[in-house]
């Protein structure tokens, strides 16, 4: 059956008067329809086909002619009569297939070659739409809206095909939708997302994140309130959008942690993608709840690049810490041989502002670290504690150094006292400032070796200041004990008097460590007196010498002690009290009662060795032999252990060997 001419200018009238698009739309399949089954109902009426030819070239030209004023109501009329040209190629094929004909197949083919290139154009024109959507459907939403309304007619004839036909045309299933998707996500990923290689530092990265804020922000503003206007609600299409920034970003967060960036850049984007990705600000914007929803994703930067890129973080802060801290310890080493005392503070101990400048920029980057995570700034209190004990030991190391210099000349530094003085209070004020540095209060344990360091840095402040003492009095205990002394001298009073100056220095210090000073400086006293007098040991000729070794000796252990207990040293605290019991064991009248005597005295002094007691024997001038293995056997028979938290005090004084017995070479001693 053929078709009349009224039913060609039916099926294609002039523009003017074609009719509104979806009566369009059943027209040309109607049409299509007819065609198909009356002109090519038999196979053999292909020949037929020529007789059309040209009619398809004037048809393709005015679709052509349609897809080039770039108008909504053009591309919707150029689309019918492309639908009504493909319904009957693919209905002549069709029937071609249901009879076995697939060999005639080329010859429609060829005739309906122009059919991929009007395809292609018109494709071409719904990309570009589709690429400026974001544009349009602020300025003119027409055709956008256009392009979505074709898309959707290809996407029924594509859904119609796959479920219906048993031939699948040329060219089918366009899948139009998902390329819609794609071109839009191509849109919205081009161009923003790339690594900004000017300067991927600092302000050149803050500017970069800014910028990336501000658009999404407003393209997803007019996506949310214009695009989603214009699509079918199953597209999805602002939660399609929201995850493909959202995907992009990712995926741009990691091309730009690829660079090597400084510590500022690092923070910049931990803090922009932990904290303003989901702020008020960005996600969390006004304008974008509650339809905007990125809680769902997966976060934008994995728990295990945040925790790279915070360790990261961590070493560039400490290379930076590093290098403060070898500064402010090169001014610190400085200062010390300067020609003036250190500074004071309103109470007037010694300082100087290590311990301030330390902790000041050791808080400052663990509250920096706190805007982003606990666990950044977990990371950062870690290092800030180990940069601190690493920094404590160089200190001990400029230290010792600086107490070197002053052994070859005492004279350098000038006030070496003073500024070891300075020191032992930074030593204190760092050990208090430390359990402030984490804000959680549950966390302000001082690590172990930390609290090692600290106390090795106030030990060897407190070993050089007892130097300088025991420099000042070895002089004087050289003359003990000598008969000048036994008959009477000003010798432990000069001994208090540079006692006294030290302790006045001392004062300068707060007092927990100025209690230790006192302390220790105590016990070096006492120590160099038994020292001096055990080392030197004086033979009491007879009674009246014993008395008068006994008097001196408690003349002196009282002088010595009351000067202690003066500046503020507890009885019970002082070791002075071993001259008091030593004094007894020589004081004592029967000789026969000292193994008892002893015994007590060990008891008291579990340090003090055979070679002590033994020398303490002799100097009291009257102890036989037998009384004297007496003592001995009583001592290896009561070995003394030392009790927890006592103070040694004899250990550490060697006394002079006695001579050996001639021995003959592998024989017996006489």
């Amino acid at each position: 059956m053929g078709m009349s001419a009224g039913d060609e200018r039916a099926a294609s009238p002039r523009d003017e008067e074609w009719p509104e698009a979806e009566k369009a739309e059943k027209l040309a399949r109607g049409a299509a329809l007819k065609w198909a089954s009356g002109v090519f109902y038999r196979p053999e009426k292909l020949e037929g086909l020529g007789h059309y030819r040209r009619r398809e070239t004037q048809r393709n030209n005015s679709i052509q002619s349609r897809l080039k004023l770039l108008h909504g109501q053009h591309l919707l009329e150029a689309h019918v009569e492309l639908m009504m040209v493909e319904q009957l190629r693919d209905d002549i094929l069709s029937q071609l297939h249901l009879r076995g004909l697939s060999g005639a197949q080329a010859t429609v083919l060829s005739y309906f070659s122009g059919l991929q290139d009007l395809n292609e154009s018109l494709a071409k024109q719904l990309w570009d739409i589709v690429g400026s959507s974001l544009r349009l459907v602020r300025e003119d939403p027409v055709l956008f809206v256009t392009a979505v309304r074709i898309i959707e007619r290809e996407e029924k004839i594509d859904d119609t095909l796959l479920l219906e036909a048993t031939f699948l045309p040329p060219g089918r299933p366009k899948g139009w939708r998902q390329k819609f998707y794609q071109v839009l996500q191509d849109t919205i990923t081009g161009g923003r997302f790339r690594a900004p290689r000017l300067d991927a530092e600092g302000p050149g990265l803050a500017k970069h994140l800014a910028a990336l804020q501000k658009d999404i922000v407003c393209e997803l503003c007019v996506v949310k309130d214009l695009m989603v206007q214009c699509v079918p609600a199953h597209y999805n299409i602002l939660s399609v959008c929201t995850a493909t920034y959202h995907q992009a970003l990712s995926s741009h967060l990691q091309e730009i942690l690829r660079e090597d960036l400084d510590k500022q850049g690092l923070f910049l984007l931990l803090e922009w993608a932990l904290r303003v990705y989901h702020s008020p600000e960005m996600m969390g914007h006004p304008d974008l709840l509650p339809e905007v929803d990125v809680s769902a994703l997966d976060p934008l930067m994995s728990s295990e690049l945040v925790d790279q890129t915070e360790r990261r973080y961590v070493m560039k802060v400490k290379a930076s810490v590093f290098e403060w801290m070898q500064r402010t310890l090169d001014v610190e080493f400085k200062e010390w041989f300067r020609e003036e005392e250190p500074e004071t503070d309103h109470e007037g101990f010694f300082q100087s502002a290590l311990p301030a400048i330390v902790m000041q920029m050791l808080n400052e980057n663990i509250q920096v670290a706190s805007l982003i995570t606990d666990s950044l700034q977990q990371k950062i209190y870690n290092m800030a504690l180990e940069e601190l004990e690493a920094f404590l030991g160089r200190l001990r190391e400029a230290l010792v150094q600086c107490g070197k210099e002053h052994q070859q000349d005492r004279a350098v530094p000038k006030y070496y006292i003073s500024h070891l003085l300075a020191v032992l209070n930074n030593n204190l004020a760092l050990s208090n400032a430390v359990s402030s540095l984490h804000p959680d209060t549950a966390s302000r344990e001082v690590p172990g070796s930390l609290q090692a360091a600290l106390d090795r840095m106030q030990k060897k402040a407190t070993q050089l200041l007892l130097e300088e003492l025991l420099l000042d009095l070895q002089p004087l205990c050289l003359q003990l004990p000598s008969r000048k002394w036994l008959s009477g001298s000003q010798l432990v009073g000069s001994m208090c008097e540079v006692i006294d100056k030290y302790a006045k220095d001392f004062s300068r210090v707060r007092k927990p460590v100025f209690t230790l000073l006192l302390a220790e400086s105590e016990l070096l006293v006492a120590n160099q007196y038994l020292r001096a007098l055990l080392q030197r040991k004086m033979v009491c000729k007879n009674r009246e010498e014993r008395g008068q070794l006994c008097h001196r000796l408690l003349q002196d252990a009282t002088q010595l002690q009351e000067l202690f207990c003066g500046l503020g040293l507890d009885r019970g605290q002082q070791s002075l009290e071993a001259l008091f019991a030593l004094r007894e064991l020589i004081c004592l009248k029967d000789p026969a009662l000292l193994s008892l005597e002893v015994l007590g005295f060990v008891t008291k002094y579990p340090d003090v060795s055979d070679e002590h007691i033994s020398t303490l024997l002799d100097i009291r001038g009257d102890v036989s032999k037998e009384v004297r293995h007496v003592v001995l056997e009583m001592m290896a028979q009561h070995p003394q252990a030392l009790p927890e938290g006592y103070r040694p005090i004899f250990s550490t004084i060697l006394v002079p060997v006695p001579e050996l017995p001639f021995c003959l070479r592998k024989g017996k001693c006489a």
